[in-house]
């Protein structure tokens, strides 16, 4: 089937209801590329949405099937794909990149529905509809993306196009970039249906072909294989709600809702349209899997846990190990149209894996969006558990030298670097980072190792989503560039000199600085007249003690071996350095934990830079304030082990029993600075 290419001045706008205004579209049919910027003003001028809609994505998997019944209805003349836009996604900035969403086996478009608005903040978003009549071939479908793709390329050569393909959108977008090696995508796949051929699918074909008619009694267990598990998703809404009176009501409401979507699903997919999308999920995957080996796109996988249709798990774990720029990341508890689910937000996924760049690489600094408040609050949450058992204390020096609880002491305006002492695996960063931005609302960017952002080519460090939250959080590789464009954003930057010989030191060496002989952060701070906080955390040894240090290890041939093995795919850092901190083998520490005591952490006086740019110039003169800086961090340490004898809430129950009596959200009290 021929697809038309030709471009139309204006775009047609379809209400879909007088009474809801989120629910109007911009259609672009086939190639109806928006050019002008009159146009794209016109859309943003009527974007309207409720006031509580704008506080977050808004929708649900409801207005999921009522606006794909309204699609279903305006192109059932059929016709050809067509693009569409959403008008609640007109609020990104003239540089955002471009977004293409390629849909599943629906084909409405509408599976980034619950991500508009979010998404719709730093992409220039347009969506993919196919009618249900429509019968394009899968060659078709790759070349109306791949013209798009040329085109909007070619207008904006220096930004990337994103391509965000779900099942069968995912094997379309592996096509157009196995086609298009020298254009600059960035492909996001998921659930990819190159699985097909171990999909229960496959074996559907001929049970399908034998059923006469609508299928519509079929379709209430594809309802549970779209959206995981209606019951759990009925359960989830009831569980929103305060009242715990009306719940059963609520709960057989929201189930009748579900079964009321079936004749929906059934003018998305009748008989004969699902015997063609099976035909083209078969012919997709076959060319997706044959031309795996073009593909040379930056990938980011995303698998379902409990995806009926296909193993899809199993899926992103092959391409992973297939591709090099390809990331997986799984999603363990949920189903197979994983954006339509509760919980799972596309803004923060490629937030977390540093996936959003508006150039030709990935910048930390500017490429960077603060966290949301409600991703904030899931990371408190996350680690919950942390501040709960450390109970941390917080000590800041005021300008006349008084020590204070509390950050009060902190500077306010950036550029600002804190340098100090790096627990047993970074554990004081869990309470850290939170703590300012609770108190202060101050980001602590932290510099870290790059071992959490780079995939290694033996794939010795393949998973990297662990690391999601501290991407999340601001922190960027360690590097002169990156602390270079920090200093000049005016951030508040956390570095630790001592990297990871200090967070994976041995046995024995609890709160010893193991800092390079070269003041290497010094004169960075003096271009910019940052001011230098040094400060001490201390904290680990009333948490875990190690059992199984280095020394141990390399006793072992089989950890010895892994150890070899890991700092052999590991990131080289201060190879031109001489002593200890030199020797940063990758390894893992074995602690064990203890009855939970306290962190606590001493921010010293400022120390202030600005107008000794001139006179830090000489290398001695710069040595000497490094090594004042190591010197008060030392201090600090010695001032809180010192002090932490007479906190008589040092041990985790008397802070339970304060608690129990005073409230459980309430500050426990330490000793007096």
């Amino acid at each position: 089937m021929s697809v038309s290419t030709e471009r139309t001045s204006a775009a047609t706008t379809t209400v879909m209801t007088e009474t809801t205004p989120t629910r109007i579209f911009v259609e672009k049919k086939s190639s109806e590329l928006v050019e002008d910027e009159a146009e794209t003003k016109q859309r943003v001028n009527v974007r309207e949405y409720s006031e509580e809609e704008s506080e977050g994505n808004g929708k649900s998997l409801k207005d999921y099937f009522d606006e794909a019944e309204d699609m279903i209805k305006s192109s059932s003349g059929g016709g050809p794909p067509r693009w569409f836009s959403p008008l609640e996604c007109g609020s990104h900035t003239r540089d955002s990149p471009l977004l293409l969403f390629l849909p599943g086996i629906d084909g409405v478009g509408l599976g980034l529905i619950r991500q508009h608005q979010s998404l719709g903040k730093i992409f220039d978003i347009w969506c993919l509809h196919i009618p249900v009549k429509d019968r394009t071939s899968f060659t078709g479908l790759v070349k109306l993306i791949e013209s798009t793709v040329r085109s909007e390329s070619n207008r904006s050569p220096k930004r990337p196009v994103y391509l965000v393909g779900e099942s069968l959108g995912a094997c379309i977008a592996l096509a157009v970039a196995a086609r298009n090696p020298d254009i600059d995508l960035v492909l996001i796949l998921v659930n990819p249906a190159t699985s097909f051929n171990k999909s229960v699918l496959q074996s559907t074909i001929p049970l399908l072909e034998l059923i006469p008619g609508q299928i519509t009694t079929m379709l209430s267990s594809t309802l549970s294989l779209m959206t995981g598990d209606p019951l759990k998703m009925a359960m989830d809404n009831v569980a929103k709600r305060l009242s715990l009176q009306p719940t059963i009501q609520d709960l057989s409401q929201d189930l009748v809702a579900l079964s009321s979507y079936l004749p929906v699903l059934a003018d998305i997919l009748p008989k004969e349209t699902l015997l063609w999308k099976i035909e083209l999920l078969k012919a997709a995957s076959a060319y997706a899997n044959s031309r795996l080996h073009a593909v040379k796109a930056q990938m980011l996988v995303l698998c379902s846990g409990k995806d009926q249709l296909m193993p899809s798990q199993e899926e992103g774990e092959r391409l992973s190990s297939a591709l090099h720029k390809c990331e997986p990341r799984n999603f363990y508890d949920h189903g197979h149209f994983l954006l339509l689910e509760d919980g799972v937000d596309l803004v923060t996924i490629i937030k977390g894996a540093s996936y959003y760049r508006r150039g030709r690489s990935h910048d930390y600094v500017s490429d960077f969006m603060p966290p949301t408040s409600s991703e904030f609050n899931k990371i408190c949450e996350d680690f919950r558990w942390m501040r709960v058992l450390s109970s941390p204390v917080m000590l800041s020096t005021l300008a006349n030298g008084k020590i204070v609880r509390g950050l009060s002491g902190i500077p306010s305006e950036g550029p600002v670097l804190f340098v100090g002492y790096h627990n047993l695996l970074g554990l004081d960063v869990l309470t850290l980072i939170p703590e300012f931005m609770i108190e202060s609302n101050i980001l602590l960017r932290g510099l870290a190792h790059p071992m959490m952002y780079f995939k290694s080519k033996e794939g010795g460090l393949g998973d990297l989503s662990p690391y999601d939250v501290m991407r999340i959080m601001g922190a960027v590789p360690v590097s002169g560039i990156n602390l270079y464009k920090l200093m000049s954003s005016k951030s508040h930057v956390l570095l630790y000199p001592g990297g990871v010989r200090e967070a994976l030191h041995r046995k024995g060496e609890e709160y010893k600085l193991f800092w390079p002989e070269s003041s290497e952060f010094v004169r960075m701070a003096t271009t910019f007249g940052a001011k230098i906080v040094p400060f001490g955390a201390v904290g680990e040894d009333d948490l875990a003690q190690i059992v199984l240090d280095y020394n141990d290890q390399m006793k072992i041939p089989y950890f010895k071996s892994q150890i070899e093995e890991l700092t052999a795919t590991a990131a080289r850092l201060r190879t031109d350095t001489k002593g200890e901190v030199a020797n940063q083998d990758m390894h893992m520490p074995y602690p064990v934990p203890k009855v939970p005591g306290r962190f606590y952490f001493y921010f010293g006086k400022p120390i202030e830079t600005k107008g000794t740019k001139r006179e830090l110039r000489d290398r001695e003169k710069a040595h000497e304030l490094y090594l004042e800086i190591k010197s008060e961090v030392e201090k600090c340490l010695a001032y809180l082990k010192e002090k932490r004898e007479n906190d008589p809430y040092r041990n985790i129950l008397p802070r339970l029993i304060y608690q129990a009596t005073h409230g459980f959200t309430s500050q426990v009290p330490t000793f007096e600075p």
